[in-house]
């Protein structure tokens, strides 16, 4: 026994060291391949290392490793994708078109800065799908969708299978915690190859590399996103903790090769705004020679330092701008205007139109933005029109052509004062171009009404996805949000539904069951009313304490919430008088659903009313949501970034650069200990005195 127990160790033993040196061989290869664009293996070598490896974890699972190059692969299907709230905001960029443009963001820039001149990177700007990608201790942790730019999507998995991205990052001076940026891409060649197949087979095929991009990595099975030919591109600092992250864009860009990641090799540096339209031409010129797509020029200033005191307006950073290429555009004619209702209930116009081939792109309908876009361009049935694809990926129709000519069947189009589906009347604001349809209960809005109430953040049902939401509506099974809470009674017609089994039924009955305790907050999220997002949720919840006050709350009432504009409060006053809505909340409450806020009511006279906190780092006796949680309780709110506005900045071990960006702004730092008596009511006076 004891000989046979040794042999078994020592055969364990030795698969330990040869895994280690097939991971080491294959992640060497890789790199080599897909970002020096040098390799030294043939391909057979390759897939014979390759199935060695995958042989030896087989045999042995505990020798699998969260960077194994196996990974690259694909795993079995997921029930969902997870949501991810981004520490940091992932922001949109400003664009500008022209050189005037360019210049006026520079002089603008510089004056804000307080500086005389500052260098420039040029990056291009590639069309693709943005990622944020989080390594800890060199490992790859988590991957996850942009989103809204605050909550994205899980999608770990599938950015594993991306052949050129590292599952462990080379390098010593690589931070403990590190979130990196970029963007995933469809090569345009391996594009119109997979589109070549599918024709072949008889499938229809698709429309451009960024939707395909996006597809693919939204695939549930991750093996499937394995098989498409995936590429990345990294390009910006999300945070960092623990360790030194370089002083300028430039350096970062050089840090993030340095630990084997794909990054653009075109960049370049400029001193002058003459160097960034130097720079965009060459661009402009090599366009079309690129396999990858990309539809501008990103100018961002050089200096991280700078890029923090600049801060951001809405969100969009101060400190860098996109340049965008101009739209191929074509001319063509309106055979119908046609009006879309979304799941917040916004009109949305869109033409019909004589197909017409733009950038390789049969397009045969395009937006028309809002009522007030119609009315101030006059488009009307029957016009020649010019259009474009907006960033190469959306038609739009730009103005009505030149050469036009109205005969005395044209007239003005009329937008609704209806809703065309449910035909309750439709609310517009002078504050706001968006028309809305306010009727909780339209057809048009429901489908995606209903995913989202179930969704994370919301309701949180699991189990109650796209498909379903879909089958339970289109089946007239559930028509109104309340009827979720009645499906105990309808397990025979659920049975009925394609992949309903008696254990998912039951596993959706305790989840809908479980959703009743959700907070007043997520409810109101919940609800899909227009611009109440989940922020938005809790400052009603805490400021009412119960839905019956928010019903009855006037306009002037829902404004005096801090946070709550006035084309929000319109919203929310229309919403709650609407009689089906009336009637839903009252059903809702029959249903036992949470509709008061039983969270403890702010204390008035608490020293940190008011304030805003960025906690960051590990804390040894809370964890960071906890110390958010009641920093909201005592009245303040939290941030997930530092700025100007911030009032302290609470760091634990690890703090990383939000600590140094704190200390930059003059922010005052607390750690853990003055946190703890900060909450407990000391005064920032009796705080500064111990």
């Amino acid at each position: 026994m004891k000989k046979t127990e040794s042999g078994r160790k020592s055969g364990t033993a030795s698969a330990k060291k040869r895994a280690a040196e097939l991971r080491d061989a294959i992640n060497r290869a890789n790199h080599l391949y897909y970002i020096e664009s040098h390799p030294e293996l043939s391909d057979p070598d390759y897939d014979a290392l390759m199935r060695e490896l995958r042989e030896i974890e087989t045999q042995n699972p505990k020798l699998a490793t969260p960077d194994s190059p196996t990974l690259k692969v694909g795993a079995p299907p997921s029930g969902a994708f997870a949501e991810v709230v981004h520490p940091v905001p992932m922001l949109s960029l400003g664009n500008v078109f022209d050189e005037d443009g360019v210049r006026a963001w520079h002089t603008r820039t510089l004056d804000l800065a307080e500086v005389e001149e500052a260098a420039m990177v040029c990056e291009l700007k590639i069309d693709g799908l943005a990622i944020a990608v989080t390594y800890r201790d060199g490992v790859l942790a988590q991957a996850a969708t942009r989103g809204d730019g605050v909550r994205g999507e899980d999608v770990t998995p599938n950015v594993r299978t991306i052949r050129n991205v590292p599952l462990r990052l080379t390098g010593d001076d690589v931070p403990a915690v590190v979130e990196l940026r970029g963007e995933v891409y469809y090569p345009n060649s391996a594009f119109e190859a997979y589109n070549r197949e599918r024709e072949e087979a008889g499938l229809p095929t698709y429309a451009n590399p960024r939707n395909s991009a996006s597809g693919s990595l939204r695939q549930l099975d991750s093996a499937e996103t394995a098989r498409r030919p995936l590429a990345m591109f990294f390009y910006s600092l999300g945070y960092a903790e623990g360790g030194t992250v370089p002083s300028s864009q430039w350096e970062l860009l050089e840090a993030m090769r340095r630990w084997g990641l794909p990054v653009n090799s075109w960049t370049r540096r400029a001193e002058t705004v003459e160097e960034v339209m130097a720079a965009i031409s060459t661009a402009g010129e090599e366009r079309a020679t690129l396999d990858y797509g990309i539809d501008g020029v990103v100018i961002k200033i050089d200096s991280l330092a700078l890029q923090d005191s600049l801060g951001s307006v809405g969100r969009d950073p101060r400190w860098a701008t996109a340049f965008k290429f101009p739209a191929e555009q074509a001319h063509t004619r309106i055979n119908r205007i046609h009006v879309n209702v979304g799941r917040t209930g916004n009109l949305t116009p869109w033409a019909e139109l004589e197909p017409v081939n733009v950038g390789g792109v049969t397009v045969r309908r395009a937006t028309l933005h809002n009522r007030d876009e119609i009315k101030r361009k006059d488009f009307r049935e029957g016009d020649f029109v010019i259009i474009q694809r907006a960033g190469d990926v959306i038609p739009q129709v730009v103005k009505v052509a030149d050469h036009n000519v109205r005969d005395g069947s044209s007239v003005p189009y009329e937008f609704p004062d209806k809703c065309p589906v449910c035909g309750e009347p439709v609310l517009s604001t002078e504050e706001d171009a968006a028309v809305r349809c306010v009727n909780a209960e339209c057809p048009a809005q429901f489908e995606r009404l209903l995913e989202h109430f179930a969704s994370r953040g919301a309701m949180d049902i699991e189990g109650l996805g796209e498909r379903l939401a879909q089958d339970l509506a289109r089946n007239g099974i559930v028509t109104r949000l309340s009827d979720l809470f009645k499906l105990e009674d309808r397990q025979e017609q659920l049975s009925e539904l394609e992949g309903m089994g008696e254990k998912k039924i039951a596993n959706l009955l305790e989840g809908i069951e479980q959703s009743k305790s959700q907070p007043l907050s997520r409810l109101l999220f919940a609800l899909g009313v227009s611009g109440v997002g989940s922020e938005a949720g809790e400052w009603l919840a805490r400021h009412f304490r119960t839905m019956e006050r928010i019903q009855s709350a006037t306009v002037d009432e829902l404004l005096e919430v801090d946070g709550i504009g006035p084309v929000t409060a319109q919203t929310v006053h229309e919403w709650m008088s609407l009689p089906a809505n009336v009637s839903l909340i009252d059903e809702l409450k029959n249903s036992n659903l949470t509709l008061e806020d039983d969270s403890p009511e702010p204390p008035q006279d608490h020293p940190m009313r008011g304030l805003t906190l960025v906690v960051t780092g590990t804390l040894e006796t809370m964890s960071r949501s906890d110390a958010e949680s009641r920093i909201k309780e005592l009245g303040a709110k939290t941030s997930g970034s530092v700025s100007k506005k911030t009032a302290y900045l609470v760091a634990g071990e690890n703090a990383g650069s939000k600590l140094q960006k704190a200390r930059d702004l003059g922010v005052r730092v607390l750690d853990e200990e003055t946190f703890t008596r900060f909450l407990a009511g000391e005064t920032p006076a009796e705080l500064a005195t111990r």
